[in-house]
C-alpha cells in the first residue's frame, strides 16, 4: 500500500466505514472480540472473534446499521493513551491487548508496521473506540451511506497463524459516489469469474491436495502441457539472449545456509533440517549458493566475463496456512532464476540487456503496460557506498533508456542491494510483480567470490539476481486470471478440438487428427456419443480455440468446419489450410 493512497480521502472513508462496521457488529454481539480492520486496495476489512458464524443475512443487518451510524454524523477523534490507561480501556480486548505489547516491545503499529517509535493512540467515534493510527474522516458525513457495501465473510487466523484462533474476517468497500461503488462491483463480478482456482479445475489444469500437503500444486496433463510450452518458449529465448544453463540440487548441509546468511535470516521460512550422515541437511529455498558454489568450481578471468546462468529451479518455503491462496502464494515453486556475474566496467550493459530481455519476454505473453520501481540503498547496507552509487545509476539509467514509466524508493532497497522490480497490468488493471533485477552486494563477500582482472590481481564480482517470470506457479496463476482462460493458440495446452457428428465421422476425424499432430497442433478428438451440440458446448467451455466438426460434407470434400470459441465460423478449410491458419496464428500469437 503506497504512502498516497494512505494519506487520500478514500483511505479514510474506508478506515472509517471498517470501524463503524466493527461497531455496528459489537452492537449485535456485545460479547465479540475485535482483532484489527484496515482499508486495503479496494475496500476494507476487520476480523473478529464472534460466538457464531455469520450469514449474510448478519451482513445486511449489519451493513443497515452502518448506514444509521453514518447519518448520526459522529466525529472521529483522536487521542494518544498512556499504556496503563490503554490496558484498562481494552481490558476485555484479548487481541487489542497483544497489540498494545507488540507496539511497545516491538515498535511496530496495530498492523504489524514498523513505526519511528512506540505510540499508543486511539480513535473515538460514537461509542466504538479502537486501538488506531488513522487516518479517518472527521465525521462520519463524510462517507456516501449508498457507496457502502459488505461483500463477504471468510476465516482467517489471527495473524496468519494456523496455530492461532480462527476468526472471522468480513470484507467491505466504500467509494465517494454510488456510481463508483456499481462499477467496483461489476468489476469485482468480473475478478471472481476469472478467479484461477475455480478456472484450473474447470478447465482440469491443476489441482491442490491438503491430504499430501498444502500448497503444492500437482500439474494436470493439460496443465503440464502448458508449463512445458511456457519452458520452452523460456529455454529458446534465454539461449537466444546469451544465457547458460546450469542445474543444481534440492537440498545442502547447513554450511551452505550458514554461509549465505539463510540460517540467520531467513529460518522461520526453511523447512525443517534432515539428518543425513549425522549432518544437518536443508531443502533449498532459493538457488542463488548453488550458482555461486558452481562459479567457484576454478579460477574465473574477467576474459570469461560476463556469465549469465539460468535455472528453473524447484524451491520450497514454509507459508504459513493462513497466507496460501491457490497458486499465488504456495510452498513449493520453480522460479525462472538467473544470475549474472561481471565485472564493474559490464554491469551497464549487462543492466540494459537483462531490463529489455525481461520487457521482451512479458511483451510476449500479452502485457504490455509496465511500470519499474527502483529501490535505492537503506540505512542499514553492505557494501561500500560508491559501489551503490555506480549499481543505483546503472539501474535508473536502464530505467530511462527503455523509457519506462518508474518510480523512485528511496531507501527501499535490501540490505544488500538496490533493484528493480517490474509490475505489471492484467486485462483487469490490476497491478502484479513479476520481474526482479537485484544487485547483491552480500553474497560475493560471504562466498569470497573473485576473478583475475586485466591488472592480474583478485577483484570482487558483481552479483545480479533475475527473476524474470517471479515462479511459474504464480505466473501461471497470474496468465489464468488474465486471460480468463481463453489462453492464446500458442499457449493454448489443447489448440484443436475434433466434432465428428456421427460414428460414421469419427474415422475421418482420426485421419485429420493424425495430420494435425504431425504439424505439432495440440489437438484431441471427441468420439463420445454425445450429440454435436453438446460436444461444441463442451468445447467452448473448456476454452478450446478452434473446433473442426466433421460431418457428410466433410468427409466427402476432404474439409473441416471451423469454429471459434467466440461462437465465429471459418467456414471449410482443407487440413493442411487449417494447419497454415493456426501456424499464422501461433506467429502473431493471436488470441482467436
Amino acid at each position: 500500500m503506497d504512502a498516497e493512497y494512505r494519506e487520500s480521502q478514500l483511505y479514510r472513508i474506508r478506515h472509517s466505514a471498517a470501524h463503524l462496521m466493527a461497531a455496528a457488529v459489537l452492537e449485535m454481539f456485545p460479547e465479540g472480540k475485535v482483532a484489527i480492520g484496515p482499508p486495503i486496495e479496494d475496500g476494507f476489512y476487520y476480523d473478529f472473534d464472534l460466538p457464531r458464524p455469520l450469514t449474510m443475512d448478519d451482513l445486511e443487518k449489519i451493513e443497515a446499521r452502518m448506514r444509521e451510524l453514518i447519518a448520526e454524523h459522529h466525529d472521529f477523534i483522536y487521542q494518544e493513551i498512556d499504556p496503563d490507561e490503554a490496558r484498562k480501556l481494552f481490558a476485555d480486548q484479548p487481541y487489542k491487548l497483544e497489540l498494545i505489547a507488540d507496539i511497545l516491545e516491538r515498535g511496530t503499529d496495530e498492523y504489524g508496521e514498523r513505526t519511528a517509535q512506540p505510540v499508543l493512540s486511539i480513535y473515538k467515534s460514537g461509542p466504538f473506540v479502537d486501538l488506531c493510527r488513522g487516518p479517518h474522516v472527521a465525521n462520519s458525513k463524510e462517507i456516501n451511506p449508498k457507496a457502502v457495501k459488505l461483500l463477504s465473510v471468510a476465516g482467517a487466523y489471527w495473524r496468519g497463524d494456523a496455530d492461532r484462533p480462527m476468526l472471522q474476517r468480513i470484507y467491505g468497500t466504500a467509494w465517494p459516489t454510488p456510481k463508483e461503488l456499481r462499477a467496483y462491483l461489476k468489476w469485482r463480478e468480473e475478478v471472481q469469474k476469472r478467479d484461477h482456482r475455480k478456472l484450473i479445475k474447470q478447465l482440469d489444469l491443476l489441482s491442490f491436495h491438503e491430504e499430501a500437503g498444502p500448497g503444492l500444486a500437482y500439474w494436470h496433463p493439460k496443465g503440464a502441457m502448458m508449463r512445458k510450452i511456457i519452458e520452452d518458449f523460456w529455454r529458446e529465448r534465454h539461449l537466444e539472449g546469451g544465457y547458460d544453463f546450469v542445474v543444481t540440487p534440492h537440498l545442502g548441509k547447513a554450511w551452505l545456509w550458514q554461509t549465505s546468511g539463510h540460517l540467520d535470516f531467513y529460518r522461520e521460512s526453511m523447512y525443517s533440517p534432515m539428518d543425513v550422515d549425522g549432518q544437518e541437511y536443508f531443502i533449498k529455498p532459493m538457488n542463488c549458493p548453488f550458482h555461486i558454489l558452481i562459479y567457484k568450481t576454478r579460477l574465473r578471468s574477467y576474459r570469461e566475463l560476463p556469465l549469465r546462468w539460468a535455472e528453473l529451479g524447484t524451491v520450497y518455503r514454509y507459508e504459513k496456512s493462513g497466507v496460501l491462496h491457490g497458486l499465488l502464494r504456495v510452498r513449493g515453486f520453480t522460479q525462472d532464476d538467473a544470475h549474472i556475474f561481471c565485472t564493474p566496467d559490464q554491469i551497464e550493459d549487462e543492466i540494459l540487456r537483462v531490463l529489455r530481455f525481461s520487457i521482451s519476454i512479458l511483451n510476449a505473453f500479452g502485457f504490455e503496460d509496465i511500470q519499474a520501481y527502483l529501490s535505492t540503498r537503506p540505512e542499514k547496507a553492505v557494501g561500500e557506498p560508491e559501489r551503490w552509487e555506480q549499481a543505483q545509476a546503472s539501474l535508473q539509467r536502464a530505467i530511462e533508456a527503455e523509457g519506462i514509466a518508474y518510480e523512485v524508493d528511496e531507501g527501499g532497497g535490501a540490505f544488500y542491494g538496490p533493484k528493480i522490480d517490474l509490475k505489471i497490468k492484467d486485462a483487469l488493471g490490476r497491478s502484479w510483480q513479476l520481474s526482479t533485477i537485484q544487485f547483491d552486494f552480500n553474497l560475493p563477500e560471504r562466498f569470497d567470490m573473485s576473478y583475475i582482472a586485466e591488472d592480474g590481481a583478485e577483484h570482487r564480482p558483481y552479483m545480479v539476481h533475475r527473476a524474470l517470470l517471479g515462479s511459474l506457479e504464480r505466473f501461471f496463476g497470474i496468465l489464468v486470471e488474465h486471460y480468463a482462460g481463453a489462453f492464446p493458440v500458442w499457449l493454448a495446452p489443447e489448440q484443436a478440438r475434433l466434432i465428428p457428428i456421427a460414428d460414421r465421422h469419427v474415422a475421418y476425424a482420426r485421419q485429420v487428427e493424425d495430420q494435425l499432430r504431425q504439424a505439432h497442433i495440440r489437438v484431441y478428438t471427441d468420439a463420445s456419443s454425445s450429440r454435436m451440440n453438446a460436444k461444441i458446448r463442451d468445447a467452448q467451455m473448456q476454452k478450446i480455440p478452434y473446433m473442426l466438426v466433421i460431418g457428410d460434407q466433410e468427409v466427402e470434400a476432404n474439409t473441416v468446419a471451423v469454429r471459434l470459441r467466440s461462437g465465429k465460423r471459418l467456414g471449410a478449410l482443407s487440413p493442411a489450410d487449417f494447419i497454415a491458419h493456426v501456424a499464422q496464428a501461433v506467429a502473431q500469437r493471436a488470441l482467436e
